[in-house]
């Protein structure tokens, strides 16, 4: 297995589990090939030999196996809490792979030299609104006990918490990141435990382990992960976009020109035929998570 050699000062990471997100994926190597030249790990699982190769025709791309699971979305839980054990960087810009950039993003990495971690809020910043956290309909209009939930199966939240968006995280080698993501790993186990309460998501325990911890977090801009599926939210945002946060076939046309090449239009025209379509993704749907084994 290759890995980067080199100066490893710092890198981006990013998740593929499963073939639903890949022209996802491929799109977000082009975006971050666009501004950047800093190495770029996969974390991967269930993707054929062939198609990885198509992965690796991207300069510095460096394919490393995650903890295997026959639900993608369980799968990429598993590699999202261990971002900080397989990144060999000094600092590190993790993006799910359904992101674009938009433009250089070098002060993110210049800003962990003052921060541990660089998030951004959810669009319901309130671990107590976060009605997405539960095995409930997803009617955000109705009330639940949400924190009560939480604190019933042992995470450390309270009406203070925030819930950060985990499509973005960056992060700095440091003691007390090791211990984050060591809580991350313990509070998403207890997730996976209570899958009659909770859907598998990383917001609650993310946002336990670093209330528990206290790191020196800086919240970022939503131009850092602006979730395109929720602009409404961001009513009061005026800043440009330098991150967003959108699966390939619904991102505005702006946005796909930025990876728009002769390649990336051979490849999206084979894609139709050789990749399941993403956004019938049965894998998302809430049922379909309720358990490992399903």
């Amino acid at each position: 297995m290759r890995t980067p050699t080199g100066s490893q000062e710092k890198g981006f990471i990013t998740i593929l589990t499963g073939l639903y997100s890949f022209q996802d994926c491929v799109h977000f190597l082009a975006s971050v090939r666009k501004f950047h030249k800093e190495p770029i790990i996969i974390l991967i699982d269930q993707v054929p030999w062939f198609l990885r190769l198509i992965l690796q025709s991207f300069k510095d791309v460096y394919l490393v196996p995650a903890s295997s699971d026959k639900n993608p979305v369980l799968a990429s839980r598993f590699a999202k809490i261990s971002l900080y054990r397989a990144s060999p960087f000094e600092k590190t810009i993790y993006l799910d792979c359904d992101t674009c950039l938009l433009d250089n993003i070098n002060e993110v990495f210049e800003a962990l030299d003052n921060f541990d971690l660089l998030l951004t809020e959810d669009i319901r910043p309130r671990i107590a609104d976060a009605v997405n956290l539960l095995r409930v309909e997803q009617d955000f209009d109705t009330k639940h006990d949400v924190l009560t939930s939480l604190q019933k199966v042992g995470l450390p939240v309270t009406e203070e918490t925030v819930q950060y968006n985990g499509g973005f995280i960056a992060f700095r080698k440091a003691a007390i990141n090791k211990e984050v993501f060591d809580k991350f790993e313990n509070y998403f186990k207890i997730i996976l435990e209570n899958q009659d309460l909770f859907l598998l998501r990383d917001q609650g325990p993310l946002a336990a382990s670093i209330a528990a911890l206290q790191p020196r977090v800086q919240v970022m801009s939503p131009r850092y992960n602006f979730l395109s599926k929720w602009k409404n939210v961001y009513s009061n945002f005026n800043d440009s976009v330098k991150v967003l946060h959108c699966t390939y076939p619904m991102r505005p046309q702006y946005a796909k020109d930025v990876t728009k090449s002769l390649f990336t239009r051979i490849f999206d025209r084979l894609a139709k035929y050789l990749l399941p379509n993403q956004v019938k993704n049965p894998w998302r749907k809430a049922k379909a998570n309720l358990s490992k084994n399903s």
